[in-house]
């Protein structure tokens, strides 16, 4: 009867399953690290370290956490965690944006308009603090979900007293020097949520809108046309695309070296530029018109700065005389040349009209609704206004033309409505005093480095050009502006004495104190004020923005929380692509401003997350995807996957079914892992085989784990996590085809302890010693687990680490046995070899098609090569090509040309029942049915049959 040899193989064996079971096991591994408080023991190891500190913006308190937050978070722990396993000491405290009007929308929405209005300030205050508190909990759960590690219990929030002191340090420092100052200058202004923006608070949207072509009547015929010939009333035409603006008219800028022309049309001399003619002549419908001509038929022109001082009656306003000026900004790319310009309503009319001193109307209260100021159209909100002003316009007999137009328009980036240009008194950061525009473009073009490079020139150009920056917002939730008003004369109280004196109320009470009680009870005894003596103070109403709230976290979380490892400047920034206008910049103004220094020495953004189709991810499309439901369904680690794979640069897209792919990808490395696992179960610390006892495979697989290491590190080190992805997964596909295909043989059939089969164990054991440490910051879950099934040898040796968080990096000087210098030139013999591998595989794979052979190990194989290959192939032992093409038998031929050949045959010989392998069997007279080699491990089993 045949034995069943079946017993007597080396099989696999582990407890690491097969199947993840992502969603059920990783909240237990979560509450493992919890109790092993694997963040504080990470940063214990690494004490004495190179610091490297990632700086956490801080996400909005407003709602559970998204895929975009889920993005973000994640590559913050790649980066956190690959540094901290590589013996850096990277503390990572997260932080909310705690304040600002969304929450306190979203408070308003709750109570309804009735209580709201009945609510007092110090209420209101408490409430949105609960709001905020409240998703600050579900947030940070969402992320502990997603394996973060970070200093959860101890974040920083934008409404934590220490954090809202911080404010006042940076506002102090910017007014002494004087950076910052009060002004009357028109911003962009919500009417919904009736507040001030800042830049960085608008976004961009289409919008319809009416153009119009309206003449204004010039007090006077211009001289040259005069001279011309031209006789009657004159007037210049204008075009704007928003009509609602023309009560606050002043003046109609021109393009100082551009030509200016006298269209005679319908009876009417009309003033524009000479180059938008014939445009405005299609739009208006004009089939018969002339251009005043001197006596030798040229049309007369005169370039605009020479038409400056000629004066118009206001097209609403008639009781005001408007001024025709010059400007760069006047472009002539539409319109008619001629711009309507109210200085209360436009950044560029507003700085034109400073230049020559023209007045400014402001008819438009907070609601956006015209005051008395606007004459007839008092009472109508700017909306209502603009069909009712171009119909008046139109009885008037002033408006010349007008249609519809689709733009690009500001909005307010949170309740997504148009919003308005309207001059008001706000609180504003001078981007020229002290050349702060200047210092900021210095600091990114050579002290910053962008990753990706390209991003320099995108935030670059974005602080060039930015307006002054206005700080002030018309709100109750938030840090208020930390200066004082004179009861009596309105002058602004602000000293180095008052604001030390609110730092410290701020540190001590938090800012909720400003609103309940009087200066007097904090500010020094005999604080007044200095313009006129009065001590009665009244606190500023107005609160900071939130950009500057969140801008400042450089001074309240890396400079006051210096105890606890954040230094100043941090090492990277990493947010979203937007945050070059809002979070990045602000960080960079206020810490340039106060210190002169950048914020941080690298800057790091991310993508946006899209659909399969690139479009944006939004409720109203219903293709917005929910990180919880993506943990419960696939397991964070397949997300985390999925993250290391982006090229995070660019807008990443994600849906059910690339993360069903991305599961593909993850299971091949789980399988890696338990082929690793499952072969090394009998392995122990006295097993390493030498250098020289490694076969040519093991050297040559070696060698590629080496320079893995190597590939890994430099792409952590340079932030390229997909490249990491890349190479961690081309090389165990390599891995699972070519080296565990190959070993198998040695693995199962060699006697346990022969040298062969060790040979093998100590290079599985070296990849694992790699693989579980490098691709622990990303797929953390599951090499934790790994770390836990190591082979029970291992896993009990005193001192090892609970959680391969702690294992440290492995770096070549650990490898066992050592790697010797020349091992990658020794190694490249066998490397030259992989090449007919590929044919002989090809060869095998045909032959098995026609039926030849059944399975590889029937073949006896021929190779056909050039002399050199032949001569390489020579210098090893023949049964290394039977181990690495899995064959019976190889043999090389020279051939005459360049190409290699193989041909498959059935080889002679019997089948080992043990190892399937063709063999000459019965060597061993106490086995005479098997293999001499399996003889052997059976008699070094002790197996004496059945």
């Amino acid at each position: 009867m045949a034995n069943n040899y079946k017993d007597t193989m080396n099989l696999p064996s582990t407890d690491f399953p097969m199947r993840g079971n992502l969603p059920q096991q990783e909240p237990r591994r979560l509450e493992k690290w919890q109790r092993e408080d694997i963040y504080r023991r990470v940063l214990e190891k690494n004490v004495d370290g190179k610091p490297f500190v990632l700086h956490d913006g801080p996400p909005y308190a407003n709602g559970p956490i998204h895929i975009g937050h889920s993005f973000n978070k994640i590559l913050k722990d790649f980066v956190v965690k690959s540094h901290a396993q590589r013996g850096y000491f990277s503390p990572y405290i997260p932080g909310w944006d705690c304040h600002g009007q969304p929450i306190e929308h979203m408070v308003e929405v709750t109570l309804g308009p009735e209580k709201m209005a009945a609510i007092s300030q110090p209420e209101l205050r408490q409430l949105c603090r609960e709001w905020a508190e409240k998703y600050v909990d579900i947030q940070r759960e969402g992320f502990k979900r997603l394996g973060v590690n970070a200093d959860w219990e101890h974040p920083y929030l934008t409404f934590i007293p220490n954090y809202e002191a911080g404010n006042v340090e940076i506002f102090k420092d910017l007014y002494l020097k004087g950076s910052v100052y009060r002004g009357r200058k028109p911003i962009h202004w919500c009417t919904n949520c009736h507040t001030a923006l800042a830049e960085a608070e608008i976004e961009y949207g289409d919008e319809v809108s009416p153009s119009i072509y309206v003449k204004f009547k010039l007090d006077a015929m211009p001289g040259i046309f005069e001279a011309a010939g031209a006789a009657g009333d004159a007037f210049i035409l204008i075009w704007t695309t928003t009509p609602w603006t023309l009560p606050a008219n002043t003046a109609v800028s021109l393009a100082p070296e551009a030509d200016y022309v006298m269209v005679q049309v319908g009876g009417d001399n009309l003033v524009m530029a000479k180059e938008l003619v014939e445009t405005v002549a299609e739009v208006a419908g004009w089939e018969d018109y002339a251009l005043v001509a001197d006596s030798a038929g040229e049309p007369v022109a005169i370039k605009g700065k020479q038409l400056f001082g000629l004066t118009y009656t206001a097209p609403v306003r008639h009781d005001i005389k408007g001024t025709v000026i010059y400007g760069d900004h006047v472009t002539l790319d539409t319109g008619t040349g001629a711009v309507h310009t109210a200085p209360g309503h436009g950044q560029d009319d507003y700085l034109v009209a400073l230049e020559f001193d023209i007045p400014l109307l402001m008819p438009v209260d907070d609601n956006g609704v015209f005051t008395d100021e606007a004459g007839r159209f008092a009472g109508l909100s700017t909306d209502e206004a603009n069909p009712v002003i171009i119909e008046w316009l139109r009885e008037q007999g002033t408006l010349v033309a007008e249609k519809k137009i689709n733009h690009s328009y500001p909005h307010c980036w949170r309740c997504h409505q148009p919003v308005i240009f309207r001059a008001t008194d706000q609180w504003f950061v001078s981007m020229d005093k002290n050349s702060l525009r200047e210092r900021a473009l210095a600091a990114i073009n050579s002290e910053v480095n962008f990753v990706p490079a390209w991003a320099k020139n995108r935030i670059g150009a974005m602080v060039a050009d930015r307006p002054d920056w206005c700080i002030s917002r018309q709100r109750s939730w938030g840090v208020p502006i930390p200066v004082f008003k004179c009861a009596k004369c309105g002058s602004t109280v602000a000293t180095e004495e008052t604001f030390d004196a609110v730092i410290e109320l701020f540190n001590t009470k938090g800012a909720d104190a400003w609103f309940t009680m009087e200066p007097s009870e904090y500010l020094p005894r005999g604080t007044k004020c200095e313009v006129c003596g009065c001590t009665e103070l009244l606190p500023e109403k107005d609160i900071l923005d939130v950009w500057w709230e969140s801008g400042v976290s450089h001074t309240s979380v890396c400079r006051h929380r210096s105890a606890e490892g954040m230094r100043f400047p941090a090492d990277l920034y990493l947010e979203g692509s937007d945050q070059h206008r809002g979070w990045f910049q602000s960080s960079l103004l206020t810490s340039i401003g106060a210190y002169g220094v950048p914020p941080y020495r690298s800057v790091m953004h991310c993508g946006f997350t899209v659909d399969e189709e690139g479009r944006k991810m939004s409720k109203s499309l219903g293709n917005g995807i929910d990180p919880v439901e993506m943990c419960e369904k696939f397991g964070a680690d397949v997300l985390r996957l999925w993250v290391s794979s982006c090229d995070y640069s660019q807008d990443v897209s994600i849906s059910d079914g690339i993360l069903k792919q991305v599961s593909d990808a993850y299971r091949r490395f789980r399988n890696s892992f338990r082929f690793l696992l499952g072969n090394l179960d009998d392995f122990g610390a006295d097993d390493y085989v030498a250098w020289e006892e490694l076969e040519p495979i093991d050297q040559w697989q070696m060698v590629r784990t080496l320079q893995l290491l190597a590939d890994v590190e430099a792409s952590y080190e340079a932030l390229k996590f997909n490249a990491v992805y890349r190479a961690l997964y081309d090389y165990v596909n390599d891995l699972s085809a070519v080296y565990m295909d190959v070993t198998k043989d040695r693995l199962y059939a060699e006697a346990p302890n022969s040298v062969r089969r060790r040979a093998v164990q100590t290079v599985l054991m070296n990849i694992l010693e790699v693989l579980v440490r490098v691709m622990s910051p990303i797929l953390s879950f599951t090499t934790d687990e790994v770390w836990d099934c190591y082979p029970p040898a291992l896993r009990e040796e005193p001192g090892r680490p609970v959680s391969v968080q702690l294992a440290g990096w492995p770096v070549p000087a650990d490898f066992t046995p050592a790697v010797p210098a020349d091992a990658a030139a020794s190694t490249a013999a066998f490397e030259e070899m992989m090449a007919v591998r590929e044919v002989v595989t090809k060869a095998l794979e045909d032959a098995r098609t026609a039926k030849i052979i059944g399975k590889s190990q029937e073949a006896a194989v021929t190779v056909t090569a050039p002399a050199a290959v032949v001569a390489t192939a020579r210098a090893f032992d023949a049964a290394v090509f039977e181990e690495l093409f899995i064959v019976a038998s190889v043999a090389f031929e020279e051939g005459a040309g360049d190409e290699i050949v193989a041909t498959v045959a059935v080889a002679e010989g019997e089948k080992c029942p043990r190892c399937w392998n063709i063999r000459t069997l019965g060597g061993n007279p106490d086995h005479p049915d098997v293999c001499e080699r399996c003889a052997a491990a059976l008699d070094a089993i002790g197996f004496a049959g059945e």
